[in-house]
């Protein structure tokens, strides 16, 4: 067995393993590795306060941390409820869901008779999202395939289980994305992931000019499609979540490329700011930065 394969047999089993937990536990055991991981000041950490001190800067240093190690207990649980998202039944999974914040906006863009994009920031969780609109309609969801053949083709297998179409963030995926748009279909994006500088435009999130993805706004412009955000809000004590969807800054359709990216990162932005620490501020969002600028991170 060569290395790739067996690190991916190990994450594989891992999964499994955590899988066999209830989602309170999975939680728990989660939110401690995070703790640990903040105490530690291990570099997620490092990351997520840096991130914080950018984009609140009105906050004392004590609220910071505190908003910190909150962020890192509730990225922690993200990752053990993998487990529980990927392995469990459908049905089993989609019970967790106790409500929808917003359910008439899916109903108003059902009605519009347009192909619908589906805003998923890396808020709540997003693998729980995903699979409540898998189960919703017949979608088709951009995504980065992992290195590791073997787990591409595990992830593949669990996010597709539904009927969702896992499309890869590369030219022909892209194609695809725009065919079932003009055919009145449905697609999730992550708008928070850093494109490369070519896919991207400078645009302000939480008041700092930020690497954004260029195509939401090209599939807009070229597609007439309806545009919403949408996250999993964790609930407390394993109790599940509240699928919560939210209508976009009306500046998201402007013809203009500026315009309507910054429209895109306002729109996570109030996201964001609904449920803060549920966000992933260990991603390194800032990590391009426009000529001249000075990198944030270590």
């Amino acid at each position: 067995m060569n290395k790739s394969k067996l690190i991916a047999t190990l994450i594989i089993f891992l999964i499994r393993l955590v899988s066999k937990l209830s989602l309170r536990w999975a939680q728990r055991l989660g939110g401690w590795l995070g703790a640990l991981t903040w105490r530690c000041n291990a570099g997620p950490a490092r990351v997520t306060r840096t991130n914080l001190q950018r984009c609140f800067p009105e906050k004392s240093a004590a609220e910071i941390n505190a908003l910190g190690a909150a962020s890192m207990r509730e990225t922690g649980k993200v990752a053990f409820e993998t487990g529980a998202v990927w392995e469990w039944p459908a049905e089993k999974t989609l019970s967790l869901i106790k409500s929808i914040d917003g359910e008439h906006l899916i109903k108003e863009a059902e009605d519009a008779g347009k192909g619908l994009i589906l805003l998923a920031p890396h808020l709540g969780n997003w693998e729980v999202a995903g699979l409540f609109f898998a189960a919703r309609y017949s979608m088709a969801a951009l995504y980065q395939p992992p290195k590791i053949e073997e787990l591409d083709d595990y992830m593949r297998a669990v996010r597709e289980r539904n009927g969702s179409e896992l499309v890869p963030a590369n030219k022909r995926g892209v194609m695809r994305l725009f065919h079932i748009l003009r055919e009145q279909g449905v697609i999730g994006i992550l708008p928070d992931q850093e494109p490369e500088l070519s896919g991207g435009v400078f645009a302000p999130f939480f008041g700092i000019p930020a690497n954004t993805i260029k195509l939401v706004s090209k599939l807009i412009e070229r597609t007439d499609a309806k545009v919403l955000c949408v996250y999993a809000k964790r609930l407390p004590e394993g109790e599940g979540f509240v699928m919560t969807v939210r209508s976009v800054a009306a500046d998201i359709y402007s013809e203009d490329l500026e315009t309507s990216a910054a429209a895109l990162n306002a729109t996570v932005e109030a996201c964001v700011r609904e449920t803060p620490e549920q966000y992933q501020w260990e991603y390194k969002r800032f990590k391009r930065r426009p000529d001249g600028e000075r990198h944030f991170y270590d």
